[in-house]
């Protein structure tokens, strides 16, 4: 007999008033402030405070810390919701939690205090800093180095396509370490914009415009030896972690991306006439919908499957799966509803364009889909083919 309280994808009651509860609330409060959000190009961050009673904001780490406990599933479903209202909401709440998920692993008690307990409360917002102009999918090849100079490290190098960059008021600096005890190894480093002079230039992008993306130089930026998180050279081995985490958020954001685009077609498709029919009645519309409704569905179980995984610690081949297929799929399913749409879809006040531009962009954060297919290959013949 099937239990009433479990729905197809193995979502107990709680998760599933938990889900229908946030959808409401961002489209009550969030949806809205979407449109002005893209045209100013700034993400109305104040409007988020009320998503913490959610667990939006670090609800993952554990109760003693701040947050609330929350099993990977539900975290995975909390995320779809934040991708089906919009993608730039995802990728903020994507850099806020890997930033307080990290700092609570690896941070001093005075750190967590600092950092972690107010970005919990919206009222800081982080921001990290790993890709250069000359490196991104290779984390190992940073460049920007942090030299130590007694109580201080003397940051020197340039980053870009930072997240939030323009709005943060503090962040995780990933740079090239150099002190008595550590030499060229990577370490993870506290930026906080107030303490330490670096300068910030805007990046205009195609997809997440309201996220402040930033391009940051540091000169003889002086950073608090206290500001250093960890060890010095564990650096890549700390943030390899919490982009494995990122993955999995991705992966659900693109299919709650996916779903919204795959929900405004059916209804489109049913409401539209062209030839005194709905065109939802014609068989290559109806082809359309199919294959969109498959690759949702197949996104969400890999993306659910990549959750239950993290959750037994064994995530790091199923992250890489759900967020390479998740991706490629939800901005094929924004192409066909783009198709369904028919002229309409082009239009900047209406959501698939929107849709249409994010879900491309889903393919290169947190690697892209070619680093994740040779992590993939990797994991299974046991063979790098990055060496």
């Amino acid at each position: 007999m099937v239990d009433p309280m479990v729905d197809v994808d193995g979502l107990d009651g709680g998760q599933q008033l938990l889900r229908d509860n946030i959808r409401r609330y961002l489209k009550e409060n969030i949806a809205p402030l979407i449109p002005q959000a893209e045209r100013d190009k700034k993400f109305p961050h104040e409007a988020m405070t009320g998503l913490t009673d959610f667990g939006y904001f670090g609800g993952i780490l554990p109760e003693a810390d701040g947050g609330l406990g929350l099993d990977y599933l539900t975290w995975a479903v909390m995320m779809e919701e934040a991708g089906y209202c919009w993608l730039s909401l995802r990728i903020l709440l994507n850099g806020l939690n890997i930033v307080s998920g990290i700092i609570n692993a690896y941070g001093t008690e005075e750190q967590k205090e600092r950092f972690v307990r107010p970005l919990l409360r919206n009222e800081r917002k982080p921001f990290v800093s790993i890709s250069e102009p000359d490196v991104g999918s290779n984390v190992a090849e940073v460049k920007t180095r942090a030299d130590k100079r007694g109580d201080r490290y003397v940051l020197n190098g340039s980053k870009l396509w930072v997240t939030n960059g323009m709005f943060a008021d503090f962040g995780i600096v990933v740079a090239r370490t150099y002190s008595e005890t550590c030499n060229g190894e990577l370490s993870l480093f506290l930026v906080e914009r107030d303490v330490t002079k670096y300068d910030a230039t805007p990046v205009d992008v195609m997809f997440t415009r309201s996220t402040g993306t930033a391009a940051f130089t540091f000169e003889n930026a002086e950073i608090p030896a206290a500001n250093l998180i960890g060890t010095e050279g564990l650096g890549l081995r700390q943030i390899l972690i919490g982009l494995n985490f990122g993955r999995l958020n991705v992966a659900m954001g693109a299919v709650g991306a996916a779903q919204c685009a795959l929900d405004l077609s059916v209804d489109y498709a049913l409401q539209r006439k062209q030839f005194g029919r709905q065109i939802g009645s014609f068989q290559l519309v109806q082809k359309h919908i199919v294959d969109m409704t498959m690759r949702v569905q197949a996104s969400r179980s890999l993306g659910y499957r990549a959750a239950r995984s993290m959750q037994n610690g064994t995530s790091r081949t199923e992250c890489s799966i759900a967020k390479l297929y998740a991706t490629e799929a939800a901005f094929e399913v924004a192409n066909l509803a783009l198709q369904v749409h028919g002229g309409i879809g082009y239009a900047t006040d209406y959501p698939i364009e929107r849709i249409f531009r994010d879900t491309r962009g889903g393919m290169i954060p947190e690697g892209t889909t070619e680093i994740q297919t040779l992590i993939i290959g990797r994991e299974i013949l046991g063979i790098s083919a990055l060496t």
